[in-house]
């Protein structure tokens, strides 16, 4: 495989080193840490396996009036084929984390793209195969599918970090996580645009189902001939060398006493089941005022564009200054400002240019917290292993989405009239649910820019590796670079 041109990793300007940087330190900067062009391929096969993961997850959401008539099913059950990835995630997250700092991105990756495809290809088998009134035989074997690609989920989520850490130099790695992590809002957007285009009427679901269980093929193809190991031959960094280099359980009780850890863990998990809350209730909350489905669809499209645009502005700027919390509180205050405006436009009527324009700006200033908070993690959590400091991070934004969404359905009221609503039979009032989420997206972001204060742990043994070491005589073959020592 050809080898990029060396690339020096750049330091954060706000380490300092003592050790004189001096000609001879370039020269070993270039003989140690090389980047390869294959890593953006493993990029792109992330990218790929990360989009198809979110389309199969929302497939039926778009479409679940005509996916219950079709598998002759509720509107609930309809609704558990999306659910049931929440419900596996949390309890395989710890596994998840274990086996991509111990076996290794690779075999991590492969799994997640195999689960995927079986689970994408068992949903077009049972959709097409049994027809007619095989309810049970139809709903079960596509629920299979659904799960089986619940169980790729964190295998493919939790990746992003871990393959930033061990592919790209330290110029690049919130750029890549960036791309990485936003492939996965891009399936929901893609998601929501294709299943009802495709899916007009329920017999054309199994051709939906084909659509979405195409890419998965080809994707795990991509993944399995083409990730021929988990990491370069060379690293790209001094932290990739020590990339998991802690014990798993060591890791856990090293997270648990880091009070960095712990303000990011709660505040930015807290700000991950906002989001989920928002995502998931937005159709609800929007109809009340007689805002179409049509509407509501759009206010959630412009809700990830603008996110997946802010996200893109701010990993370029955290990769080249390295600002990682100044960038995470700034745009966490933004967020919770938006979300307030959100919850006062979105209970006025006949108010369509506001509406839209509060949720792009809480897609911009929000969504693109999550590849930084991600990297922020690592950086205050170092030396453990990237996808436990992340996942764990995911772990807490899971289940304080179940508790928000429980909680903030229990306080709905129901209206005995409302002459504009497009809900239905029943009517809810969400204003008081619409002003507890504000308050507690608020509470959060305070606590985290009062609290949250951390060394960039990952930063400081780089700068310590690149200008403190000095070279061991050891064999090496054409493509291992002599290993570093640190000099104490």
């Amino acid at each position: 495989m050809e080898e990029d041109v060396a690339e020096i990793p750049t330091v954060c300007s706000s380490v300092s080193s003592d050790v004189p940087r001096t000609p001879n330190t370039e020269l070993k900067k270039l003989l140690f840490f090389k980047v390869y062009k294959r890593r953006w391929f493993v990029l792109l096969v992330l990218c790929l396996l990360n989009c198809s993961n979110a389309t199969l997850w929302l497939t039926f959401a778009p479409v679940a009036d005509q996916s219950a008539k079709f598998l002759e099913a509720s509107l609930e059950d309809v609704n558990w084929l999306s659910l049931v990835y929440m419900v596996v995630a949390i309890p395989l997250s710890f596994g998840t984390t274990w086996m991509l700092d111990t076996l290794g991105l690779r075999t991590t990756l492969i799994l997640g793209a195999w689960l995927n495809m079986f689970g994408a290809l068992m949903r077009f088998v049972g959709a097409s195969i049994y027809t007619g009134h095989e309810f049970t035989v139809r709903y079960l074997l596509v629920m299979l599918g659904q799960t089986l690609g619940a169980l790729a989920q964190p295998l493919i989520i939790f990746t992003p970090t871990k393959m930033a850490a061990l592919w790209f130099p330290d110029h690049q790695r919130a750029t890549a996580n960036m791309i990485a992590s936003m492939s996965n809002p891009l399936g929901i957007l893609l998601a929501s645009i294709l299943s009802p285009v495709i899916a007009d009427t329920p017999a054309r679901i199994p051709a939906l189902l084909l659509v979405y269980a195409v890419p998965s093929c080809i994707v795990c193809f991509l993944a399995t001939l083409g990730i021929r190991s988990s990491t370069p031959p060379t690293p790209p960094s001094a932290s990739a060398e020590s990339s998991g280099s802690e014990p798993f359980l060591q890791g856990i009780k090293l997270l648990l006493t880091n009070k960095a850890y712990l303000v990011l863990l709660l505040c930015f998990g807290s700000g991950i089941a906002v989001f989920t809350c928002f995502s998931t209730l937005l159709e609800q909350i929007l109809c009340v005022q007689g805002y179409t489905n049509t509407f509501a669809g759009v206010c959630g499209a412009l809700f990830i564009v603008f996110g997946i645009v802010g996200a893109a502005i701010l990993g370029v700027y955290v990769d080249k200054t390295k600002k990682f919390i100044e960038a995470t509180k700034v745009n966490m205050s933004f967020t919770a400002l938006s979300c307030i405006a959100f919850s006062v436009v979105s209970l006025m009527q006949e108010q369509k240019v506001a509406v839209a324009v509060v949720c792009s700006l809480f897609g911009f200033f929000g969504f693109s917290i999550y590849p930084v908070a991600m990297e922020l993690a690592v950086e205050c959590s170092y030396p453990v292993g990237e996808a436990t400091s992340a996942g764990l991070v995911f772990v807490s934004g899971q289940v304080q989405s179940v508790i928000y969404i429980v909680l903030l359905q229990a306080l709905t009221k129901r209206l005995a009239d409302s002459p504009l609503s497009t809900c239905g039979a029943a009517v809810l009032s969400w204003r008081v649910p619409m002003m507890v989420m504000a308050g507690l997206c608020t509470f959060f972001s305070c606590c985290f820019v009062i609290f949250f204060h951390t060394r960039y742990r990952r930063l400081e043994a780089e700068e310590q590796a690149v200008y403190g070491t000095k070279q061991r005589t050891v064999s090496t073959t054409s493509d291992n670079a002599p290993s570093v020592e640190i000099l104490s």
